[in-house]
């Protein structure tokens, strides 16, 4: 625990005190709010090139999609972890593994701004990264209670569907209906309340070296097609980059990603 609160001290001591503007450095937006949803095994070309995801098509035609994003590694967990604590935390298993490491709920909270964690009914812990941090298990909320309210959504969320709805077990087409059933409504909002949907995969099937779909929605994102590298970690800095807070682990030495924006 001792290593644990002088990375959270860390954390706090270079968050800037004011953080109202509506802009962060570098002409990254500062969302109100941001839900990263995480779909499982596929790859760019399976969705982009499938005629079952017309709520994935719609996001994207209106969206910045990036066609060289990239998971980080195999299997499921590692790349749940990078997303939310910056590193893999040297795992290459989906077993259970418990971490005193910072996270991003961590920084957000250093900064007086909150993250959950909203998973549907038996997600598995795997897919829950959360869950395997010690000071981040509190986040956690059934997706029930996803505010029907959208200004009372946390700074930043991610939200976990279950094996059904994440096109692992369920197919691909199902999981794009269950997006639109869920966060369509959000999407919609996002673009007019100065917000984001961040859509991406945990991995692709095997057999696409990685790339995945990733696709960022909303408020002064600029619609089109963007060729730039980016992973898993480019997100967790991008998201670290709009708040103002400092980058730590994998996400410090990649770039967040500023080439999307509308001033």
């Amino acid at each position: 625990m001792y290593c644990r609160w002088i990375a959270t001290a860390l954390i706090a001591a270079f968050v800037p005190a004011t953080l109202t503007v509506a802009s962060s450095e570098n002409g990254i937006p500062r969302p109100d709010h941001v839900v990263v949803v995480i779909f499982e095994n596929h790859s760019l070309h399976e969705i982009m090139d499938s005629k079952q995801t017309p709520e994935i098509h719609r996001l994207a035609r209106t969206g910045a999609l990036f066609t060289n994003s990239f998971a980080v590694s195999h299997p499921s967990q590692p790349n749940y972890f990078a997303l939310f604590s910056g590193s893999t935390q040297g795992v290459s298993d989906n077993d259970d593994h418990t971490f005193d490491e910072p996270t991003l709920a961590d920084a957000l909270a250093a900064g007086h701004m909150s993250f959950r964690g909203y998973i549907e009914a038996d997600s598995p812990r795997k897919h829950n990264p959360w869950e395997s941090f010690i000071n981040s298990r509190a986040t956690e909320r059934n997706l029930s209670e996803f505010p029907s309210d959208f200004a009372q959504l946390p700074t930043v969320s991610f939200v976990i569907p279950n094996l059904d709805h994440d096109m692992h077990d369920g197919s691909v087409k199902d999981g794009d209906v269950w997006l639109k059933r869920h966060l369509g409504a959000y999407a919609g909002w996002a673009k007019t309340h100065n917000s984001l949907l961040i859509v991406t995969f945990d991995e692709d099937d095997g057999d696409a070296k990685g790339r995945i779909p990733t696709i960022f929605y909303g408020a002064r994102v600029r619609p089109g097609k963007y060729a730039e590298h980016i992973t898993h970690y480019s997100v967790l800095s991008t998201l670290l980059a709009m708040y103002g807070l400092p980058p730590f682990a994998e996400a410090a030495k990649v770039p967040p990603i500023r080439f999307i924006w509308d001033k």
